[in-house]
């Protein structure tokens, strides 16, 4: 149904990929992976046709269907919720709207109106035969969070988090033979992951999704495309199939150089210490004539780097460290939360999860002292040290100083060459530390705040889901930071791998206000709430 013949790009000398030749077949679900910065994304805009490829070209079954998830959040200010779910598919949106016009103008008495009111009727047949259009887009909607008396409000209403789902219900809606999704997970929270997971496994046509959840990647795909060396291996499985098969490849291919190059060093020594000796030349020229043949292949490095992260506590925490007392918070009519009260004891490891818009980043906000509550009080005991990670990292990692320099001006105490082994953990070489932060991304500039938290040795982090623009390495390492650390921790995130990782208390804040306190791991969590 779709294929790539040599596909390749470059930008100038850098090669992203290089004849790639694949055959995606219906059925199947394909997860693409690979480093940031490798060329996922780019990849995915070629197969849609929105950018052109170097050399090569796609090819896609005629008569296919083809939908790509929208990135332009803010390309339907002026329509409804469900007409912009509806602007998925555009044949048929503009069918409806010419009806609806031709209807409010009534002009009947015209044989060219009527005329086109049955060729309208048809087109809406063709792509609407069973007329469910209206309850499909309610049923998206409604399970994307938007209850119904909403469906009808402008976008320009609507956050950024939230025109995002509209974009994802827009694409769902299409039902297309090729789905491609860059990212679908962002900005939902767990339940609406899990629904998502659901309709993507009902998918009949080609899937290819990028996702840095592993969770979402082993509950949806059933082929891996990991792209790297500048090529895309095809794997059968999950993501877990394919990190077992890779390592075990690339552990194989390790050991193998390793036997040639003691091999040929063997080899080596023979000759030199036998090649003047009369009786033993026709064995050293045998040995030299091995030695050529032998084919030691490099072992090429991956575009994957794994960081190494470590929080260090300067000091122990003492019995009291978090007490959180009839705490209330409401914006304007809307209450966040009213009397919430929980006690963080030494040693909890919190994942804070719960529904989008419940009040979770409200709750870190006041705790971090950035935010005033209504009433009700936030205690700290006196041996915590905290830091922060917000959400809005990429908002405040910003300026013109060097990388180090934007670290050091939290703490000038901070000695330059710590900041830099803690820039050079988290990936950055000596050559990118001296860019300004201005230049970053999203992803490096979640980086540098790791980085910068790093420095503050505390020994209660507080973060606010710090995996959005981290690659499944930099989660992964999170994870296992997050688990060796010695201090208290509280965290925002969807990523289930992640909860897993580090939590041993689960608070779920709801939307009437309401917090469940679980002291266990996530996975006796979703027991106990479907008990």
């Amino acid at each position: 149904m779709l294929s790539t013949v040599n596909l390749t790009q470059r930008y100038g000398k850098r090669v992203l990929f290089e004849k790639i030749n694949l055959t995606l077949d219906p059925g199947k679900r394909y997860g693409l992976i690979g480093a940031n910065g490798a060329g996922k994304s780019t990849f995915m805009k070629i197969l849609a046709g929105e950018i052109e490829p170097s050399e090569g070209e796609v090819q896609i079954q005629p008569g296919a269907k083809l939908g790509m998830l929208g990135q332009n959040q803010y390309a339907f200010e002026e329509f409804s919720l469900k007409d912009a779910v509806l602007y998925g598919n555009r044949r048929l949106y503009e069918a409806q709207k010419e009806k609806e016009r031709l209807y409010m103008e009534g002009n009947f008495d015209d044989d060219k109106v009527n005329e086109r009111l049955g060729e309208l009727e048809m087109v809406c047949v063709e792509e609407d035969p069973t007329y469910e259009s209206d309850v499909r887009i309610e049923k998206l909607l409604s399970a994307l969070g938007f209850p119904v008396e909403e469906h009808d409000n402008p976008m320009s209403s609507l956050t950024g988090g939230d025109k995002f789902k509209i974009l994802l219900a827009q694409v769902l809606f299409l039902k297309p033979d090729i789905l491609l999704l860059d990212e679908p997970t962002n900005n939902l929270d767990m339940e609406t992951i899990a629904w998502l997971e659901e309709e993507l496994r009902r998918h009949e046509g080609v899937l290819v999704v990028i996702s840095h959840d592993r969770h979402f990647l082993n509950a949806v795909t059933t082929n891996i495309l990991d792209l790297d060396f500048q090529t895309i291996r095809e794997f059968t499985g999950t993501y877990d199939d394919w990190y077992i098969a890779a390592n075990l490849k690339a552990k194989q291919a390790e050991m193998e150089r390793s036997k040639k190059l003691k091999e040929k060093e063997e080899l080596e020594k023979f000759i030199a210490r036998f090649s003047a000796n009369a009786s033993k030349a026709k064995q050293a020229t045998s040995r030299q004539k091995q030695l050529e043949k032998l084919d030691i292949q490099e072992i090429k490095l991956s575009s994957r780097r794994d960081p190494s992260i470590l929080f260090k506590p300067n000091r122990e925490i003492g019995n009291e460290v978090l007490e959180v007392e009839h705490l209330a918070k409401s914006y304007g009519e809307h209450k966040v939360f009213e009397d919430l009260n929980f006690k963080v004891e030494k040693g909890d490891k919190i994942a804070l999860i719960g529904g989008n818009g419940v009040g979770k980043t409200t709750l870190l906000e006041i705790l971090m002292g950035r935010l005033e509550p209504d009433a009700g009080q936030v205690k700290w005991g006196q041996t915590v040290h905290p830091t922060y990670f917000p959400q809005n990292t990429t908002e405040i990692v910003k300026g013109e100083e060097k990388l180090y320099q934007w670290i050091q001006n939290h703490n000038q105490k901070w000695h330059i060459d710590e900041i830099r082994k803690c820039l050079g953990r988290m990936l950055f070489s000596g050559e990118e530390q001296e860019k300004q932060v201005e230049a970053c991304s999203g992803g490096e500039k979640h980086r540098i705040m790791m980085s910068k938290m790093m420095m503050d040795d505390a020994n209660f982090l507080v973060l606010d889901e710090p995996d959005n623009h981290l690659d499944l390495e930099a989660i992964v390492a999170l994870g296992e930071a997050l688990h060796k650390y010695e201090g208290n921790v509280i965290c925002v995130t969807h990523d289930r791998e992640l909860i897993d990782a580090f939590a041993n208390r689960i608070l779920k804040l709801h939307e009437d206000g309401t917090l469940t306190d679980f002291r266990g791991n996530y996975e006796e969590f979703v027991e106990s709430e479907s008990n």
